[in-house]
């Protein structure tokens, strides 16, 4: 960062440089950087282009002079979007430095009337303002909270309460004045563009780990359900030896043994005994074409997951023989394959705008979904590859239940005690596994008030069947239809489900 003596002279430099030019450009390579290009005379005989560097690295903080104007991100943050509406065209009258601060006033002739823009090096609270003739706050490069959460917009700027302390030896004392801004970037700018790049190596290092992760965890998840698919298609020789015993089988039967002519072998056939024969009949069938299915778009599903994951190790070869210059890791994050990996993990840096905000919680991928974290339930795998999912708050039960569970999707809720809402999240099955509802039972006594009860009764009904009254405060629906299961608790069955968590990415 610039020292107060250091600061004076390359503002007493761009002074002298840039007062009478007009802004042309303006453009933010970073999240805390801004610069302005201009175009006016440099000396009497010609007029030149320029580039003003406003920087808020905390490092690196200064305003100073660049060669060239850098590349833009791809969608002007609002603080760069405001400057064009109402800055661009606007004439340098003037640079001042604070006496006894390291604080610098740009003077600014707009269409809107005087402006002043200021840039504050204050280390990690560095920021740049945009001011109107009366020293109200306008619009800020970083937000206010991150830097002087005391400021409001709209309201008058004021200097910072506390000041560091100002330093009078001069780094540059040995480099004359012609030379000076230029001798500040190569010192400043070297230290920028080595963190950039650091900090996009992580970027791209995290992004593409992530995605592997994900890969590698869909293409075990395919394995499991082809294998289980696989072990299904017996079923149509189950049900070819079923149609010839149907005489022998009662209702109320829970299976029943049959010689394959074939191998001479008996083979038991598992039965619901609330169904009729010809019931059970159609039940296989049915599973067996369901498994038919499941092969069907399981083999086209692990053929692209295979190709992606290949895809993936591909890249991540290429950025291991990557050196670590800037260029060539930009190059690489834009690439057609890598922009989207990047997009989805790789953390996004600070939104820069001219509003207070309240801190962005971030949201998590549930499917194909966005959720906000907050609002994320908690995950459990159970039976049958499913899982449950559990609200976390009163606003979290509402977006489960109302928002996230549709289909087939099974609601359970303690009968007549305050407690999360829990979701069977059943893939469209309309037979979810036994284990997998008894798990689902135990998460809702778990998570309610009555989570030392030996024994609960709780409330299963269809998601179709749950409605939010309107009005209604959070976390209240109503419920018809259903069944109650009498619980008996399980401290074995509860213990594995709730190790059974499911981490978001």
């Amino acid at each position: 960062m610039l020292r107060h003596v250091e600061l004076q002279r390359v503002v007493a430099l761009l002074a002298r440089q840039l007062e009478g030019h007009r802004i042309q450009e303006i453009a933010q390579p970073d999240a805390q950087s801004v610069v302005l290009g201009s175009y006016g005379q440099m000396d009497p005989d010609a007029a030149r282009r320029q580039f003003l560097l406003l920087t808020c690295h905390p490092q690196t903080a200064r305003i100073s002079r660049v060669e060239r104007m850098p590349k833009a991100l791809a969608k002007p943050p609002p603080f760069t979007q405001y400057l064009r509406a109402h800055v661009k065209g606007a004439t340098l009258t003037g640079f001042e430095t604070a006496a006894d601060d390291r604080i610098v006033r740009l003077a600014l002739s707009t269409r809107d009337g005087p402006r002043t823009l200021l840039i504050s090096l204050m280390g990690r609270r560095t920021n740049v303002y945009l001011l109107d003739e009366g020293d109200r706050l306008l619009a800020t490069l970083r937000p206010l909270e991150a830097t002087r959460p005391e400021l409001e917009l709209g309201r008058p700027w004021q200097p910072p309460g506390s000041r560091a302390p100002l330093h009078d030896d001069d780094r540059f004392a040995s480099v004359p004045d012609e030379e000076l801004l230029a001798a500040v970037e190569a010192r400043f700018g070297a230290v920028d563009a080595k963190s950039l790049a650091s900090g996009l190596h992580k970027q791209i290092d995290h992004a593409l780990r992530k995605h592997e992760r994900r890969l590698s965890r869909k293409l075990e998840k395919i394995e499991r359900e082809m294998k289980a698919a696989q072990e299904s298609i017996e079923l149509a020789r189950h049900g070819e030896l079923l149609k010839t015993q149907l005489g022998r089988i009662e209702r109320g039967q829970t299976e029943i043994e049959v010689a394959d002519p074939e191998t001479g072998e008996n083979i038991s056939i598992a039965l619901d005994p609330a169904r009729s024969p010809s019931e059970n009949l159609d039940r296989i069938f049915k599973r067996y074409q369901k498994a038919v299915r499941r092969l069907t778009k399981g083999g086209a599903q692990e053929d692209a997951v295979r190709a992606a994951y290949s895809e993936i190790q591909s890249l991540k070869r290429d950025f291991d023989a990557l050196d670590d210059a800037e260029a060539s890791l930009r190059n690489f994050a834009e690439r057609p394959h890598v922009a989207p990996i990047l997009k989805r993990y790789a953390p996004r840096p600070p939104t820069p705008t001219g509003r207070v905000q309240k801190q962005d919680p971030g949201e998590v991928r549930l499917g194909k979904l966005s959720v906000p974290r907050r609002l994320a339930p908690r995950r459990y795998k159970t039976a049958g590859d499913l899982e449950i999912w559990v609200g976390r708050s009163d606003a979290g039960n509402d977006h489960l239940t109302t928002r996230l569970a549709r289909g087939k999707d099974l609601f359970f809720h303690l009968d007549g005690a305050p407690g999360s809402h829990v979701i069977l999240r059943t893939e469209g099955k309309s037979d979810p596994p036994s284990d997998a509802v008894l798990d689902a039972c135990e998460l809702a006594v778990h998570f309610s008030k009555f989570k030392r009860a030996t024994r609960a009764d709780v409330h299963v009904v269809p998601i179709k069947n749950v409605r939010k009254p309107r009005g209604a405060k959070p976390g209240l629906v109503m419920v018809h239809g259903g069944k109650n299961i009498h619980l008996r608790r399980n401290e074995a069955r509860l213990t594995r489900i709730l190790e059974a968590q499911v981490e978001y990415d």
